[in-house]
């Protein structure tokens, strides 16, 4: 299965490829936010390229627990030309983290190729209407508030993205540019997520790309007894393990590393 984002071709199975992170937010759990910083920000992204990224995704608002939402005008400022220089210069497609439509919006103006939408489409459907208008490759995630799931936790997944998949098709976007992610680290306690990464193969069963985000998170950190600053070990543990369960994209911080252990995941694979 190959799609065609941002002029180029990514051929599903063949290979995992690697987004870098590029945080345009003051309040990152990660550490790494630039805030309105736009010229580091850009040379953040131009760094992962040249460290091996395939494409990056731009975010201007935090997701970590207790962050603070922020108006569209806000994340507009943040993101739009942090997007614009990255699309323009950077040579690989660039992606924009947002649910919010009017964000979005600005982002494929820009230049965005993908849309990641944390919230699965659940908030705002109309994201798969413009990912559609514009031939963008879409990101669906697993979302909840709140971590009590009324069934297994694997198949209330994957009934949740199918449904997100679906509606996202039904709304003109190509089944291969519709890539599901099972949302590590969000809705889930620390032991709900080290479940997903066990059982990761199950989701090849949606038969679309999956993209998977473990990078630096708390579970990782509650293992190793570590702050964020100190995880890339134990993150790359957890992407060899979901590249060898079948992810396509693995979407991190620490590109240089993170494409080399993707490289030798993937001979083994």
């Amino acid at each position: 299965m190959i799609a065609e984002i941002g002029g180029r071709p990514f051929e599903w199975g063949r290979r995992t490829y690697v987004m870098g992170i590029v945080n345009v937010t003051p309040d990152s759990f990660s550490g790494d936010g630039l805030g309105q910083d736009v010229d580091a920000a850009v040379a953040q992204g131009m760094r992962m390229v040249t460290e091996g990224a395939d494409m990056l995704d731009v975010g201007g608002e935090s997701t970590r627990p207790g962050h603070v939402p922020v108006s569209v005008a806000e994340e507009v400022s943040r993101t739009e030309q942090v997007l614009r220089r990255l699309a323009r210069d950077s040579g690989v497609p660039v992606s924009i983290d947002t649910s919010k439509p009017e964000v979005a919006q600005v982002g494929v103006a820009a230049g965005a190729a993908i849309l990641n939408d944390v919230w699965g489409l659940t908030r705002s459907p109309a994201i798969a209407d413009l990912a559609a208008r514009h031939g963008c490759g879409l990101v669906v995630m697993h979302n909840q508030d709140g971590t009590e799931y009324p069934g297994d936790l694997m198949d209330e997944i994957k009934r949740f993205l199918v449904v997100a998949a679906a509606r996202a098709i039904a709304a003109g976007v190509p089944r291969e540019k519709v890539i599901i992610d099972p949302g590590v680290g969000f809705g889930k306690t620390a032991d709900q997520n080290w479940e997903v990464m066990r059982r990761f193969s199950e989701l090849k069963e949606l038969g679309h790309p999956i993209l998977v985000g473990t990078s630096r998170k708390s579970f990782i950190g509650k293992v190793l007894d570590l702050p964020v600053t100190d995880r890339l070990e134990g993150t790359t543990a957890t992407v060899v393990a979901a590249v060898l369960r079948g992810a396509d994209i693995v979407r991190v911080h620490d590109v240089k590393e993170i494409v080399r252990a993707v490289r030798v995941a993937d001979r083994m694979r």
